[in-house]
């Protein structure tokens, strides 16, 4: 286990009787609240000093008020110190009232529109969604990138027409662990690597692995080149908490990650853990 307190850069928190949660209703084992109070229980011996909330997948209609709610969660949890809201960046220009609203969320730094589960391989590099990504540069906001491995070259297409905004991919790009599978994730994640206004965070391995027989030496390889593509100035931890219960508690996943991360030094493991998510999320 890390030495020191640690940021999560990848905390989901759902009511709901407040929000609506379609997707839900596939993962029977997720349907019920998960508020601060479950997350301080589920983090066990690990020390979290600070976290990040990402946006949850409500329906597009109670995007704001899922922010305004998770700003007012953070009255009673300290930890708290960021957002990653949900925006409808697929509408462009339209857009921008969204965004203003948001920005006037103090603790709103970053968004999200998932990516992941467009059936359309050109979504990425549709223009009006292009525009959307574009914008987010005039109030200051990162985006996450959500997708999975198929995603990834059209994805790599749309950062490249985004030189100005910050960006971090989520859970490593998805590749197929569960199969063993490195390539073209491998490749194409090298070349998304090569931007440098582009991170990654070490989050939702698990998840793609095979659920209740997962071992650390799976996760190797693919944790493996992603610090060998980023380096350690460009990675962050992340939990994918509660999605990540699917797969294991939230102690074993930073034991996991910590293994592989063995021979770093307490500089590089500081930054991995901690300033790469400070400065990345202004937090």
């Amino acid at each position: 286990m890390p030495q020191f307190p640690i940021v999560d850069t990848h905390v989901h928190l759902w009511d709901r009787q407040r929000q609506n949660y379609p997707w839900l209703a596939g993962v029977p084992r997720l349907q019920r609240n998960f508020l601060p109070e479950d997350f301080r229980r589920a983090c066990g011996p690990v020390a979290v000093a600070k976290l990040v909330f990402v946006q949850a997948d409500c329906v597009p209609e109670q995007a704001l008020q899922e922010a305004e709610w998770v700003a007012g969660l953070a009255r009673g949890e300290p930890r708290l110190r960021g957002i990653v809201a949900r925006a409808s960046l697929e509408r462009g220009a339209a857009v921008q009232p969204h965004l203003e609203k948001l920005a006037a969320l103090p603790l709103v730094k970053g968004v999200r529109r998932l990516i992941q589960g467009e059936p359309d391989p050109e979504f990425p590099i549709r223009p009006d969604f292009v525009r959307g990504v574009q914008s987010l540069h005039a109030f200051g906001f990162s985006f996450d990138l959500c997708l999975k491995h198929p995603q990834l070259a059209n994805t790599i297409k749309l950062v490249r027409q985004c030189p100005d905004v910050r960006f971090v991919l989520d859970h490593i790009g998805k590749p197929d662990i569960n199969a063993h599978r490195l390539q073209p994730w491998r490749t194409e994640l090298r070349e998304l690597a090569q931007l440098p206004n582009v991170g990654c965070k070490l989050s939702g391995l698990v998840t793609e692995a095979d659920h209740a027989h997962w071992t650390t030496a799976d996760l190797r390889p693919y944790l493996d080149h992603v610090i060998e593509c980023f380096g350690f100035d460009r990675v962050m931890f992340g939990s994918d908490w509660p999605v990540s219960t699917l797969a294991t508690e939230y102690a074993r996943w930073v034991a996991a990650l910590d293994e592989v991360l063995g021979g770093c030094t307490r500089e590089q493991l500081e930054k991995v853990y901690v300033r790469n998510a400070e400065v990345f999320y202004r937090v």
